[in-house]
């Protein structure tokens, strides 16, 4: 019988002209798909028409990578869009919300932190954070910035220009701290000032890290004239001091170029064959005002489709930032990925005048409009050849080079600690998954443990997990960490062997998700989920309780599991009574310990949780008509039981959904 398998578009080239021709020449996105319907690729172009064609030309000379794709291309669609500014915005969500792996993708490992204002709250906070949240739209991020202990001085010493918020929890219910007396704080705990002002001080905070200081400077400078010229002494005083902190803030970070009043940012990355790692330099008025990192991960293989093993005959051996032509454009769509993904997260402000490339993009046009229109004036992209401009190019790159070097020394050490462990574990091939599991309970009460991964030797935050213990054996005054254990992994591995794909629980119980993985889009549990090593914090009582629960679902074949007692550091293995002789200070062992101590500190972190949450609400259990939402409405108000005890019947009264008659029973409950 004929096959009815769809052939790619390049061996059908009737089908091909027939869909080319039915793209129009107008501003899109276009998807590649392949013949399982699985998107390869999403890209946008003014004209749909032109550019979908141009892979299927002879003559273009394609990279490997690319090529390879196009050899799997069984359908396209595209959406056609009304200005390149909408296929832009478009193409964006597009990748996010479906990852196609021939995209340049950015690596979201948390390795630069960010600098977050909660925009959101009454009175915004400002704090360092690894972990860029999608929750208000009002909160606003600045970075990810390369430099931590930069990022640090620079906000210990934004702290003693700015009376800001220095605790996030008041230290005393009825007074200010300390902080507000000697003048570094303007007694927020207390209400002592008005939201807006607050509001006005976070906002010049903003200005700095919008890398907006001369214009700041400019702001205050007639404030203090004036403050001095009022005989405002004590505020010109204060604010003589605000513009000598700023002013040492940027002491020693001018770069020499010839036209300073111009606001530019220039842009260069490194790479080999697994990672790119960008630089972004933001230079405004001759000055070095922050210096962001990105990091792409490059795919080892593209996942062929079925029946087309034959592609693997094209070499992917070549890096596609490799010298020449093709090199520069495939570094180019890099490149311009990370400036559209950044650019989409910063406010009109703080978008320069002038970008500087290292390479061509692939779609600078498209990206120059868009800049324009979002900043009200003409943005421009160029790619410099040669003098200044250029030499701060070859800035940018050699500091990517130096970043890239150092991930690569720290990739060269967590392999070499993997292929160490291998060898003592006599694995057959090197624990790329580890998986580490530890039990957390002071005697019994409030029992918990925790799931962290550990992927090519690097914490994979993503995959942990919490457990509460559900045994009801195990409780205050009776513990069972070899139960605990038992009824974690049986969890953990259910389902494994009856599905044959790998389908395992989450372990959240009736835990919330946590927003790092609800965030994630189509993560699916396959079998690539399943450990190559499984590590359990304990000694031979506790490996014993997980090899029977192991054995009992036929699994022990299939898992390789073993123990790290804390005493020695010593690994225990399944029916050995003794342990391997190691050294402690193998890499081998060393990556076992840090597993180890990750899955110490994941589950006493969240067994410390719960026993406080549990002791807030112990005693206010214990009063009648005062149920789980109005304990939390209290305990949000009061911040802690202690601050709850001293209120009166009137303060409590204020608390929304607590009456007077509810007021005084909480009070008399206090007040026997």
């Amino acid at each position: 019988m004929p096959s009815t398998k769809t052939l790619p578009l390049v061996k059908d080239s009737e089908r091909l002209e027939s869909r080319l021709k039915e793209i129009p020449a107008v501003p899109g996105v276009y998807l590649m798909r392949d013949e399982s319907d699985r998107i390869l690729y999403i890209g946008k172009s003014k004209k749909l028409r032109n550019r979908v064609r141009s892979y299927f030309r002879e003559s273009q000379n394609l990279s490997p990578r690319i090529a390879m794709m196009v050899q799997q291309v069984r359908e396209i669609e595209f959406i056609a869009t009304d200005t390149e500014a909408e296929a832009l915005a478009l193409e964006a969500n597009l990748v996010k919300q479906h990852q196609p792996y021939f995209n340049v993708l950015l690596k979201d490992d948390k390795k630069y932190p960010y600098l977050c204002i909660t925009w959101s709250e009454e009175y915004p906070r400002i704090f360092i954070t690894r972990k860029r949240r999608a929750g208000s739209a009002k909160d606003r991020y600045y970075g990810p910035y390369v430099d931590t202990g930069a990022l640090r001085s620079t906000l210990h010493l934004i702290k003693r220009i700015f009376p800001l918020r220095q605790r996030p929890q008041p230290l005393f219910k009825d007074r200010p701290c300390l902080n507000y007396d000697i003048g570094r704080c303007v007694g927020v705990c207390q209400g002592l000032t008005s939201p807006e002002e607050y509001r006005k001080i976070i906002q010049k905070v903003a200005m700095i890290f919008q890398g907006r200081t001369e214009e700041l400077l400019n702001i205050l400078q007639p404030q203090m004239e004036e403050a001095a010229e009022d005989l405002n002494f004590e505020t010109a005083a204060r604010l003589r001091d605000q513009i000598k902190g700023l002013q040492s803030l940027s002491a020693g970070q001018k770069v020499s170029l010839p036209d300073d009043t111009v606001s530019r940012d220039a842009i260069a990355l490194a790479a080999d064959s697994q990672h790119a790692c960008v630089q972004l330099f933001q230079i405004r008025a001759g000055q070095l005002v922050g210096r962001l990192g990105f990091m792409a991960e490059i795919p080892s293989q593209p996942p062929l489709a079925k029946g087309d093993q034959e592609l693997s005959q094209l070499s992917l051996s070549s890096p596609p930032w490799q010298e020449g032509e093709r090199g520069g454009v495939e570094a180019g769509a890099i490149l311009q990925r990370v400036l559209e993904e950044h650019y989409q997260n910063v406010e009109s402000v703080e978008i320069p005048s002038e970008i500087s490339v290292q390479y061509e993009l692939p779609e600078a046009e498209i990206l120059a409009d868009w800049l324009s229109n979002r900043k009200g004036r003409k943005v421009t992209i160029l790619t410099p050849q040669r003098q200044t401009k250029a030499e701060l190019i070859e800035m940018v790159e050699r500091n990517a080079e130096y970043e890239l070097a150092r991930i690569q020394r720290l990739s060269d050490r967590n392999s070499q600690a993997m292929q160490d462990l291998a060898e003592i574990l006599d694995l057959p091939e090197v624990p790329r998954r580890i998986e580490g599991y530890d039990i957390s309970h002071i005697q019994g009460s409030d029992a918990v443990a925790s799931r962290v991964v550990f992927i090519d030797g690097v914490p994979a935050n993503q995959h942990y997990r919490h457990y509460k213990i559900k045994n009801p054996e195990i409780k205050s005054g009776h513990s069972d960490d070899f139960a605990s254990l038992a009824e974690v992994l049986g969890r953990r591995f259910r389902g494994l062997k009856e599905e044959g794909r790998g389908k395992m629980e989450d372990g959240f119980s009736d835990l919330e998700e946590p927003e790092e993985i609800s965030n994630l889009s189509s993560v699916s549990h396959t079998i690539s989920d399943k450990p190559d090593l499984i590590m359990i914090d304990g000694g031979k009582g506790q490996l014993s309780a997980v090899v029977a629960v192991l054995r009992e679902m036929n699994l022990l074949e299939e898992l390789r599991v073993v123990s790290l007692a804390k005493q020695r550091e010593e690994i225990f293995l399944p029916g050995e009574s003794l342990p391997l002789q190691t050294n402690s200070e193998q890499p081998g062992v060393q990556l076992l310990r840090r597993v180890r101590d990750e899955a110490h500190r994941f589950a006493v972190s969240f067994h410390r949780d719960r026993r406080s949450e549990r002791m807030k609400r112990s005693r206010l259990d214990e009063i009648p008509g005062l149920g789980h939402h109005r304990q939390k409405q209290l305990l949000a108000h009061f911040r802690s039981i202690d601050y709850l005890r001293l209120a009166t019947p009137e303060q409590l009264a204020e608390v929304s959904g607590i009456g007077p008659r509810l007021a005084q029973q909480i009070y008399d409950y206090f007040h026997p």
